[in-house]
């Protein structure tokens, strides 16, 4: 209900409607009645719009990135990519109520993106929007359907097969100043050269690594309780320790009373490229732009361990075929075991050998 009132300012209009109030002042009781009329109307539509006729995807997108992305290990990197998508209104219908967006517009995302950038740059940010979108489905009930579950997304890149050799490892270390017979880590870069050889040796990924605590440390097995995204699961993840293991993260011991490796994620991808820049590792292209394929990556450790790990199973007689792949399964953390051929890289002269 509306109320005019007149006061030495001039006429002020409230009104009090469906637990609302407002007021404000005007020069003539005219324009305070006309005023009062309108959020009268406003709030009767509000009331009766769905929280998907309310919101715009632009609200979706500054929700998600202020409550929800800080649950992930990926944090920074999500956030940078949706402040480039609110940064960019010819990429996504920004002011468009986020229960009236389509699958065709994720569709012309998709299209426009990828003049511009490879088809696994859009994959991830796809991997971004839709894990938003279902926020906004099952948490937040604005929606009742993912419209980007039915976007055909862009073909899947051809998976890595970039191994680390045994020489660059070593020109590693000697850049981290990591020397084998030193008992423990004394500083961020011996903890970065530590976490380098537990991840060659096991095939953690550095997420798992740098979130690892000495609680979740058993003698020959470590519990990885985030998943891939920074997740907390209902059940942690055993990953066995080879005896060699097992001695590489006894190099942390006193280095932090909680974590392991007290490593920041950024802290360690920006120093480990650093380092391979510094020790001359880095491929660069014509132009300059790094090689991208021919340089190994700080994720390549996956690879390779997956690659050594697989050629240990060979030596005992008494492992079927069948159990060394599913046992490789349980170490990395694969529920599909195709996932095995996507890390395991043999050198093609070893599988001929063993034709033989």
């Amino acid at each position: 209900m509306a109320y005019i009132k007149k006061t030495s300012k001039g006429y002020q209009a409230q009104i009090e409607l469906k637990g609302i109030r407002k007021s404000k002042t005007f020069p003539t009781k005219r324009e305070a009645m006309a005023w009062a009329h309108d959020q009268e109307q406003s709030i009767i539509v509000e009331k009766t719009l769905s929280p998907g006729e309310k919101h715009t995807l632009r609200n979706a997108l500054e929700k998600y990135r202020d409550e929800i992305t800080d649950r992930n290990t990926g944090a920074r990197w999500e956030k940078v990519r949706i402040n480039a998508f609110l940064a960019q209104p010819q990429w996504l219908p920004l002011d468009k109520k986020v229960g009236q967006v389509t699958t065709e517009d994720f569709g012309i995302f998709r299209d426009e993106r990828l003049k511009t950038v490879k088809p696994g740059t859009v994959l991830r940010e796809f991997g971004i929007l839709s894990a938003m979108m279902e926020v906004v489905r099952k948490e937040w009930k604005w929606i009742k359907e993912n419209p980007i579950k039915d976007v055909k997304k862009p073909q899947e890149p051809a998976p890595r097969d970039r191994l680390i050799t045994r020489s660059e490892i070593k020109r590693m270390l000697r850049g981290m100043d990591y020397h084998p017979a030193a008992p423990h880590a004394t500083g961020t870069i011996h903890a970065i050269a530590v976490c380098f050889l537990l991840a060659l040796r096991t095939g953690m990924r550095a997420g798992d690594m740098t979130g690892l605590t000495w609680e979740n440390v058993y003698p020959r097995y470590v519990v990885i309780e985030l998943d891939k995204v920074g997740r907390r699961k209902g059940i942690g993840r055993d990953v066995p320790l080879s005896k060699k293991a097992v001695r590489i993260i006894e190099k942390m011991r006193g280095f932090d009373k909680k974590l392991v490796f007290a490593l920041k994620s950024q802290t360690l991808d920006a120093r480990f490229r650093d380092i391979r820049e510094e020790v001359g590792l880095t491929v660069r292209l014509p132009d300059h732009e790094i090689d991208k394929r021919k340089t190994f990556t700080f994720h390549d450790t996956k690879h390779t361990a997956a690659t050594w790990i697989a050629k240990t199973f060979k030596s005992n007689k008494d492992i079927s075929a069948q159990q060394a792949v599913f046992d490789m399964c349980k170490i990395f953390g694969w529920t599909d075991m195709n996932r095995a051929l996507d890390y395991y890289n043999p050198d093609p002269e070893d599988v001929a050998a063993r034709l033989d």
